[in-house]
């Protein structure tokens, strides 16, 4: 069985973070280990508390499920400090992760911040020049890039400075604009759109985590990167438009969109 680790925080809530990141590969058929970076208190309203985890239990983490498990792929997501991005980065080398999705998150679904301001250099120079892709929305391609993005002029003009940066492969998301959330990736070469009818929910907390974790499952398994983002757009649609309505504010997606298939020989 093919396996993925996400290394990000933990989501009270279950919507985003390390859980939505389990859910969505064992979703894909993969096996899915984790190393948790911070604990957040939080729910469909908000974030209440955010705890980074010491350094020295991050990088145990990292070895014990590596030197034992290891993994086919991984992801990242939210990575708050520049000590832990920095750490994180290490280990990624150390271990050799060549298949390695980035989400750069950097504000949670309610608006409350999850990277601190000094952080984003850290992010920049020492984990992006790692990622085979990286998945920011429009904000978040925004602050590394340093300019509006919004047209698809732009999405194009901030792709090409992006991978300038060392990232092999970055998908801008297009949930943020008007019209169709229709998701651009480029490689260095050539842009490939990815459309999708925009679903009208409230309940949206955890897709970027979702799309991420989507991601690198299908690169686990050993697709490409078109077809990886591929399934992954048609997934995270799938899952927003089955959402379970589950809370008061931004609800969780349905990451099981197909159902819950049994074990084989159940």
């Amino acid at each position: 069985m093919k396996k993925a680790l996400t290394i990000a925080g933990s989501d009270s809530g279950a919507g985003a973070g390390i859980q939505a990141d389990l859910k969505t590969f064992a979703a894909r058929d993969v096996y899915g280990t984790s190393v948790i970076a911070a604990i957040t208190a939080q729910n469909t309203r908000g974030v209440s508390g955010v705890l980074e985890l010491p350094l020295e239990i991050i990088g145990k983490q990292l070895d014990a499920v590596l030197s034992d498990i290891g993994t086919d792929a991984a992801k990242t997501g939210m990575l708050s400090s520049a000590e832990i991005i920095t750490l994180v980065s290490e280990k990624v080398r150390q271990w050799r992760i060549d298949r390695l999705v980035v989400d750069p998150v950097m504000v949670a679904k309610g608006g409350d911040r999850l990277l601190r301001e000094d952080a984003v250099a850290a992010l920049k120079e020492k984990l992006l020049p790692l990622a085979l892709v990286l998945t920011p929305n429009l904000p978040e391609a925004e602050v590394l890039v340093g300019h509006e993005v919004r047209t698809r002029e732009q999405m194009e003009r901030a792709a090409r400075e992006i991978v300038a940066m060392g990232v092999q492969n970055v998908v801008i998301k297009g949930g943020h604009s008007e019209g169709e959330p229709t998701d651009l990736l480029f490689d260095g070469r050539v842009f490939t759109s990815y459309a999708a009818e925009r679903i009208e929910s409230r309940n949206t907390h955890g897709t970027g985590c979702t799309f991420s974790a989507a991601i690198a499952a299908e690169l686990a398994k050993g697709l490409s990167v078109p077809d990886a983002v591929q399934e992954a757009k048609q997934y995270i649609t799938e899952a927003i438009r089955r959402a379970p309505d589950i809370g008061d504010g931004h609800g969780p997606l349905n990451h099981f969109p197909g159902g819950v298939r049994p074990v084989s020989g159940a």
